[in-house]
């Protein structure tokens, strides 16, 4: 599937998304748990990357952090600003953050990678590194598998990712890996999640 492709499948399908996970309470409370601690690692301005409806930027903000949500898929960016008109919300891409070098102090891409190919991943690493300061905090959650390799995802195609093998990109744009998580809850595919921060200089 084209770049392009990818919010246009997710417009389609938004109010449906919206109802389902638009709402922090439909998060995981091991995930919740997660990013809270996470959050209290990082010093400046997150971006949630792929922030979807808005949930995660809202909680965090909630809890202290100064968080942006960016997300490519207009009508997420306008259920977003309806719903959480308190914090903020713009247009924007992995690949284009649209902030200075060095400006962030944190970066969240909550399954916001899930759909690109592997070919391209690199390119949205590589913007990280670049918007991050050094000693930056990345949140990287994904689905976990035994082998790099596609599935079948409700809105469009998506890609299982072995820990390791995702980590070793991560830590080639320039990042050193804090910690890797994973867990299977019930019903669910695996999840997984890669804590790392911006070294102090890039390959």
């Amino acid at each position: 599937m084209a770049e392009d492709d990818v919010p246009a499948a997710y417009g389609a399908r938004a109010a449906e998304y919206v109802e389902l996970f638009g709402s922090i309470d439909a998060a995981a409370e091991a995930d919740r748990d997660a990013l809270l601690e996470w959050s209290r690692t990082v010093a400046g301005p997150v971006i949630d990357v792929g922030c979807g409806p808005g949930q995660w930027t809202a909680f965090l903000a909630e809890h202290g952090l100064d968080i942006e949500g960016i997300d490519p898929t207009p009508e997420f960016v306008a259920a977003a600003q309806q719903h959480y008109p308190a914090h903020l919300f713009r247009l924007g891409r992995a690949e284009a953050l649209d902030v200075g070098d060095g400006a962030l102090g944190g970066i969240l891409s909550w399954f916001s990678l899930i759909h690109t190919e592997p070919a391209r991943i690199d390119l949205a690493f590589a913007e990280f590194a670049r918007a991050l300061r050094p000693g930056g905090a990345l949140a990287l959650g994904f689905f976990e598998g035994p082998r790099l390799e596609p599935f079948p995802h409700a809105v469009t195609t998506a890609y299982y990712w072995p820990i390791a093998e995702l980590a070793a990109r991560v830590e080639r744009a320039g990042f050193t890996i804090a910690d890797t998580r994973a867990r299977t809850d019930p019903g669910v595919r695996r999840q997984a999640l890669i804590l790392a921060e911006r070294r102090h200089s890039t390959p």
